[in-house]
């Protein structure tokens, strides 16, 4: 793929072995430190979390199926939660919500760039969506993916673990991302699909930076507000 080209592997800067025992170590030795230093429960989900990833998303979903991204987007969604475990020792529902945010997001995220780079998928053989239902099932799901998130991202300040100025950037942001999504669905063909398909993506990498920096501030906020 052109897109992954340059990268260690590709370009036979790291070879297979070494990235594999490389990464086995870092696995192991992460998940270890996490149960002896931490606690049990964050060590399992973390452990649960990269083999989600390695074994289920990258050595079978990728290659099988135009919903690899949705359902291995379960590993990418599960950080907060190991988080929260870290914390508290146990799974919370704060931890579920943050999951689902990412969950939902992560679909509309990778589909843009799906679009953009459908041929070079294609020619990779990878069964992205755009390459198999095609760009218009694509740019509709996105927005069917979009209009759940948007409210979605609200819910840490409706169920009261994040507050106003939370609740704030989330409408913002979710408003944002609504509107492009609405653009990569009205806009079908020529320069202007790739602007808003390209929009989008780049968007999307901002939308979840500045939604979780906004429950950081937020209840950095709150903290100092309780103890003055």
């Amino acid at each position: 793929m052109t897109r992954t080209l340059r990268r260690p592997i590709p370009a036979g800067r790291v070879m297979p072995g070494e990235a594999l025992a490389f990464g086995l170590m870092l696995a192991v030795f992460s998940v270890v430190v996490l149960g002896l230093l931490v606690n049990a429960v964050a060590a399992a989900l973390l452990a649960a979390t990269i083999a989600f990833y390695v074994l289920v998303y990258t050595m079978w979903l990728k290659r099988s199926t135009p919903q690899n991204i949705v359902i291995g987007g379960a590993a990418g969604a599960l950080p907060p939660v190991v988080g929260y475990a870290v914390a508290t020792g146990s799974v919370t529902l704060d931890s579920l919500v943050l999951f689902a945010i990412i969950f939902l997001w992560t679909p509309p995220h990778f589909w843009a760039l799906a679009l953009l780079k459908s041929d070079d998928y294609a020619r990779a053989g990878i069964p992205m969506l755009p390459v198999v239902a095609g760009p218009d099932e694509t740019r509709r799901q996105i927005l069917l993916y979009t209009l759940v998130l948007a409210p979605v991202g609200l819910t840490p300040t409706l169920f009261g673990f994040a507050g106003l100025l939370y609740g704030a950037v989330a409408l913002v942001c979710g408003a944002m991302m609504l509107m492009l999504a609405w653009r990569v669905y009205r806009d079908r063909t020529g320069p202007a699909a790739t602007a808003a398909a390209g929009k989008l993506f780049g968007f999307s990498l901002l939308y979840v930076f500045v939604l979780f920096a906004a429950l950081l501030a937020d209840n950095m906020l709150t903290r100092f507000w309780l103890s003055s």
